[in-house]
């Protein structure tokens, strides 16, 4: 079945030549001349580009470019020369690719061809997204996928890095060939090892015979390093080597093994960060960022958030054949405009329990957990200046930044606890979240308390609660009890404020 394509007859000298270059192209092509057009030829069939020739100044144009959003066709807008802000223009009707007049329609052609191409792309690798952000991410997987030089993917939890790397093998030469992921995050240093490069008989205790590791087993393919940033400095020597010499050592081998692989890394952390303060070698940082992609967080392409949900919410209520009966408007503002410091991983998980505890009707914002419904739960610690000392912003920014992160893996970990697991390592397994495979969270470090600098602090086994009933009390005895500005202090609303002193009985 061949491409279909619509095009809009605002500037009819731009639309007649494109209509006929892509029928002779191959395409099926329709003309169109409003925007009940649109919707009619799209109820018969589904059309794979719309080509907006003209009046993008109109409010039909908005209109068409948001019914193409919400059927997921692409869009393709010619903007006039004298636009003062071609890319404002752009990005403010959402269009997926744009050039000025006037444009050679043959061009035309090979544009939509390409997002034709990344539509499906899209569709093979779950990298779902009309912003500029993810648009040039998926260009980057085109340039990038083809090449053996290797990949650092740098982006937060949740941002769905193994999914790139996945996209980049899919479309590489070594599709045919094993895609193999490792967390350089969840193992100890010595079974890390042992992991990467196998092992001979013998050659530690309970080695009971030879073992091949991941990078054997994906010989021809990709391998997938995830959170290579925490990886051991002993491990990144023996990493740099394979890199170089794309030859290495068994633990406890005496024979070189070649191997053909190419490998991706992935890291949340700042590695560029780690490799000044020394926790990281410059060298292994050089040989592995050859080429980058950096993927933003959730609530820096806001825009996407709304196909996100209705592609979450199709799949999930097929999978768990439940109805879902939408989404009022106002519930919808909350969850684009929630913080999201899980990024796509916890949206998808809030989907998920939405669909399946729904009420019955629309989602209204009272449905919403209280934490995403108040951008995030900010009852953090914070550093209690003494008296006449100025607060440090500086030091409850980066507390901030440590218990938002709490708060969102104590939800995962409560939401997976049937599955947690924990290891001889010290390390909790809490199953895989979402597409991105399995996480590992390191049991939170000892921390000393240190009660003349007026910290709150946290130490392992305390409860969430306890910490922000912790959190409440010193802000309460800062503000001398006056609620309002103890409610500024912590983020958050009076109500909540007060809900929450009468829960921890604080009087």
């Amino acid at each position: 079945m061949s491409d279909r394509v619509l095009i809009t007859m605002d500037d009819l000298e731009v639309a007649v030549p494109m209509n006929a270059a892509f029928e002779r192209a191959g395409f099926t092509t329709e003309m169109v001349s409003s925007l009940d057009d649109v919707r009619t030829a799209m109820r018969r069939t589904e059309p794979d580009v719309v080509i907006l020739t003209g009046g993008l100044h109109e409010r039909p144009a908005a209109d068409l470019t948001a019914l193409a959003r919400e059927a997921r066709v692409s869009t393709f807008g010619l903007i006039e020369p004298t636009e003062p802000d071609p890319r404002g223009l752009a990005r403010e009707l959402g269009l997926t690719a744009w050039s000025h007049k006037p444009f050679d329609a043959t061009e035309a052609v090979a544009v939509a061809r390409r997002l034709i191409e990344r539509r499906k792309l899209q569709q093979r690798t779950g990298i779902l997204g009309e912003s500029p952000a993810v648009q040039e991410v998926l260009v980057k997987i085109e340039q990038m996928a083809p090449v053996t030089s290797t990949v650092l993917i740098e982006g937060e939890s949740g941002t769905g890095k193994e999914l790139v790397a996945q996209a980049m093998h899919t479309l590489s030469p070594r599709r045919n060939q094993p895609f193999i992921a490792v967390s350089c995050a969840a193992l100890p240093e010595t079974l890390l090892e042992s992991e990467l490069f196998g092992h001979e008989k013998g050659s530690f205790t309970g080695a009971a015979e030879r073992r091949l590791g991941r990078f054997e087993l994906a010989d021809g393919g990709t391998l997938f390093l995830d959170e290579v940033g925490e990886m051991p400095p002993s491990v990144q020597v023996k990493l740099l080597r394979v890199l170089e010499s794309r030859q290495f050592f068994r633990v406890g081998g005496t024979q070189p093994i070649r191997v053909d692989v190419r490998v991706i890394a992935a890291t949340n952390r700042g590695v560029k960060q780690a490799v000044v303060d020394g926790a990281f070698r410059d060298d292994l940082y050089y040989r592995l960022n050859v080429l980058n992609i950096y993927l933003p967080p959730l609530r820096e392409r806001k825009m996407d958030i709304p196909l996100l949900i209705r592609t979450f919410v199709a799949d999930f209520a097929k999978a768990h054949g439940r109805e879902f009966r939408g989404i009022t408007p106002d519930a919808m503002e909350i969850l684009v405009n929630a913080h999201w410091p899980g990024n796509v991983r916890q949206l998808r998980n809030l989907i998920e329990s939405m669909v399946v505890l729904a009420p019955g009707r629309e989602i209204r914002p009272s449905d919403i957990p209280s934490d995403v419904r108040e951008g995030g739960s900010r009852l953090l610690p914070m550093p209690i200046a003494r008296v006449g000392q100025e607060p440090s912003p500086v030091g409850h920014q980066q507390l901030e930044f440590i218990f938002r992160t709490l708060v969102e893996l104590k939800r995962q970990i409560e939401d997976l606890r049937h599955r947690a697991d924990e290891r001889e390592d010290g390390l909790m397994d809490i199953g895989h979240l979402g597409r991105g495979g399995p996480v590992y969270v390191a049991p939170a470090p000892d921390v000393v308390e240190e009660p003349e600098s007026g910290r709150i602090v946290y130490r392992p086994g305390m409860r969430m609660a306890e910490i922000e009933k912790a959190a409440i009390e010193a802000a309460l005895e800062e503000t001398r009890g006056n609620r309002r500005k103890a409610a500024e202090q912590l983020g958050i609303g009076e109500r909540t404020l007060y809900r929450k002193i009468r829960e921890f009985g604080l009087g």
